[in-house]
């Protein structure tokens, strides 16, 4: 089972020497009794909120510091290979928190989500149809609930959240600027997803 650790807390930009990748061997089971499920990987996100998790925190943050030597987490989609839950069968594809590995054993199946769309790209439940889309949808909708011909502003718009909500902001009818850090991202934003002016910063 290979999997990819991390070897020390970073500081500053991470490099290849931070991870390794590991072999470990796996039993495609579940302990007897057990309401855990093994999942077989097939997508893993590569997330900017990650690069915190390879910090040592000092101080309290939204979420838990990676372990030096233990596997990374991710947001990732899979097979189901082995269950005892008794809302997840063999060969169901899910989505959800996993490790970067080949075959995850997950204790707390209630974060998973089984995907009943499988006839669009599974790729998508790690972006746009997974945590990135569920969080533009609902802090675009739930929490701003804008209206057509309302002014929006996206910081860091060309991200895996940001340039989401710009195009449910513009399908909504809204006037849409963004905030980026590049050139490249100013053309991404304005030019191939075609909406108001970006702001480079």
């Amino acid at each position: 089972n290979k999997g990819v650790i991390l070897k020390r807390f970073v500081t500053g930009f991470p490099t290849e020497a931070d991870l390794e990748l590991v072999t470990a061997v796996v039993r495609l089971a579940v302990p007897p009794g057990s309401a855990s499920v093994m999942v077989k990987t097939l997508y893993v996100s590569c997330d900017p909120y990650m690069r915190n998790r390879m910090s040592e925190h000092n101080e309290a943050s939204y979420i838990e510091q990676f372990v030096p030597g233990e596997v990374l987490a991710t947001f990732s989609v899979g097979r189901v290979v082995a269950s005892g839950h008794p809302n997840f069968k063999s060969g169901d594809l899910v989505w959800g928190m996993s490790g970067c590995e080949e075959y995850t054993l997950i204790t707390d199946p209630e974060s998973l989500f089984k995907i009943n769309h499988p006839e669009l790209p599974l790729s998508y439940y790690t972006g746009v149809l997974g945590m990135a889309g569920l969080t533009a949808y609902a802090g675009f909708f739930d929490v701003s609930k804008p209206k057509q011909g309302d002014y929006v502003f996206i910081s860091s718009a060309s991200g895996a959240v940001g340039q989401l909500v710009g195009q449910l902001a513009k399908i909504t009818g809204c006037y849409v600027v963004g905030s980026v850090g590049s050139d490249e991202k100013v053309f991404l934003f304005f030019c191939i997803l075609i909406f108001s002016p970006a702001l480079y910063h």
